[in-house]
């Protein structure tokens, strides 16, 4: 898949330049390609087998505030009530204005 400007972005799984650790290549990656801050992100992940969310949380910060991504495990997968946390998640970081 490419983008509008003909650059490969199916940069999916483990394929380099991504690994397993999504902290160290995933979130670092969107953050460069989107301009998007670590504090405006929210990460929904469905690993059972690690705890990809704390390792987000713990690397994935912002210099000026210290602040990351709002993370939501979901081991069964993404339902409407996961989503809804998420949301409150978010909220609750971010103040509840999302600033």
């Amino acid at each position: 898949m490419r983008d509008w400007d003909g650059e490969d972005v199916n940069q999916i799984g483990r394929q380099p330049p991504l690994s397993s650790n999504k902290s160290m290549t995933h979130f670092p990656f969107l953050r460069e390609r989107t301009g998007i801050r670590y504090d405006k992100m929210l990460f929904f992940d469905d690993c059972n087998w690690g705890d990809h969310c704390g390792m987000v949380e713990r690397h994935c910060k912002e210099a000026d505030n210290g602040r990351g991504p709002a993370t939501v495990r979901t081991p069964a997968g993404l339902r409407e009530q996961e989503f809804r946390k998420g949301l409150e998640v978010f909220a609750a970081k971010n103040d509840g204005n999302g600033s």
